[in-house]
């Protein structure tokens, strides 16, 4: 092995880019690193390739308080970030079902580390006279209490990932393109990842950062070495879409909706306020699979090749699920501009997967991935919790244990659990 590069990272999002950039930061030059995507940076169709996505630290789980600040922090410090203007301070205001303990929680959290100040509670008609009136005749029946959280914003998603990716190359990092078909193995183990062009990446340590795509990767792998399913990385994250659905504004609308920071409507999605090119999003919590079953009799859940093709009945879901929240701008039978069924792996806790593969024969592949819909806002920082794990190198009880391969499944509460899937894409199409 003595001429193999030293790390193959498998996927060109979020996990895959920051791992790459801090391996290249802690590592001489004469360390060779392989990132490999099917395609040129931003990795395209990964659900960190997007037009914006949301920088909060709102969670009820203290460990990821602490990420959500140190992230913003970073976004806020690193210069190839900050001089291309790509964070957006928004802010975000959340609306609170009546029977959540979510916000109670929140603010505790905030309080204990610190940040207790950048919370404000708001009424609902302080909410509905703020930022031009534009939420007046939103339906704020099912909830019970507001804040306003001033640390909370959004990022150009897809531009930021470029810029980082190229940062990595900067550094050393050698870029491939090439579509991950199939994990090969050998007597001894896996011998390298194998490419739709039939190209072999071979290297002594190998990151799948392959997000949902992941359990399809790693099927044959699974299937040769006839693991058993509680052994299969379909039990550790699956792949899961969520709808988002986008309005191209006019200039004057533009100028108008600007004024919003995001908008959490409860636990049900979110309006992201709008990019340099006018574009409005509005997200949806309600995720899905797409199970298929293999040739050798599992179910695992893939992703649909086209992101853009969007049933519709799926739709006229959506449509529903955001006419609460805007009513306006569904005035006079509006219709989104464009839809996109974004793909990830969530995980059932959504904690994230980084970690090294339990079994000895695979002892050189690891894994991070998982984003279960919340872990772009991580991407200055998670790489270098991923480089500890291929250092083996603990990042502290915590994360070790969080981030681990599940031998169990414990009652714990989700992180992000709201966006766990209970639907099949079959029963729309």
């Amino acid at each position: 092995m003595e001429d193999l590069p030293d790390f193959l990272i498998v996927g060109g999002g979020i996990f895959g880019v920051s791992t790459a950039y801090h391996l290249a930061q802690q590592l001489d030059r004469s360390a060779q690193i392989v990132l490999l995507d099917r395609a040129a940076p931003p990795s395209t169709p990964a659900a960190s390739t997007d037009i914006n996505k949301i920088i909060r630290a709102d969670y009820t789980n203290p460990l990821y308080v602490a990420l959500g600040f140190e992230a913003i922090d970073a976004w806020k410090s690193l210069s190839f970030l900050q001089d291309a203007g790509v964070y957006h301070p928004s802010g975000w205001i959340s609306m609170d079902e009546k029977d959540s303990d979510a916000p109670a929680v929140i603010r505790k959290n905030f309080r204990d580390c610190g940040r207790g100040d950048v919370l404000v509670d708001m009424s609902e008609e302080e909410v509905r006279q703020a930022w031009g009136g534009l939420l007046g005749r939103t339906d704020c029946s099912p909830f019970g209490s507001y804040y306003y959280n001033s640390s909370a914003g959004w990022a150009d998603a897809g531009k930021a990932l470029q810029l980082m990716a190229q940062e990595a190359i900067r550094l050393g990092v050698r870029y491939e393109i090439g579509e991950a078909r199939r994990i090969v193995c050998g007597e001894k183990g896996i011998l390298g990842v194998k490419t739709a062009d039939g190209t072999i990446y071979q290297a002594r340590k190998i990151l799948l950062a392959t997000g949902a795509w992941t359990s399809q990767l790693m099927s044959s792998v699974e299937d040769d070495w006839n693991l058993p399913e509680e052994d299969r990385v379909e039990r550790q994250v699956s792949a899961a879409g969520v709808m988002v659905s986008h309005f191209q504004l006019s200039p004057e609308e533009k100028a108008r909706y600007s004024q919003l920071p995001v908008l959490v409507y409860g636990g049900q999605g979110e309006v992201i306020p709008p990019t340099a090119d006018g574009i409005l999003k509005f997200t949806n919590a309600t995720s899905l699979t797409n199970t298929i079953r293999t040739v050798t009799g599992h179910d695992i859940s893939v992703p649909l090749p086209d992101q853009s093709h969007v049933p519709p009945e799926l739709q006229e879901d959506h449509i529903r699920a955001i006419q609460p929240r805007l009513p306006q701008i569904l005035d006079d039978h509006r219709q989104p501009d464009y839809w996109r069924l974004c793909w990830d792996a969530i995980s059932p806790s959504q904690h994230p997967l980084i970690t090294r593969h339990p079994d000895d024969r695979l002892s050189h592949l690891y894994f991070a991935v998982g984003g279960s819909f919340h872990c772009y806002k991580f991407l200055p920082t998670i790489g270098k919790y991923v480089v500890n794990v291929l250092h083996g190198v603990s990042s502290g009880p915590e994360k070790d244990k969080a981030w681990a391969w599940k031998t169990d499944r414990l009652g714990e509460r989700g992180v992000h659990e709201r966006l766990v899937p209970g639907r099949e894409f079959r029963d729309f199409a």
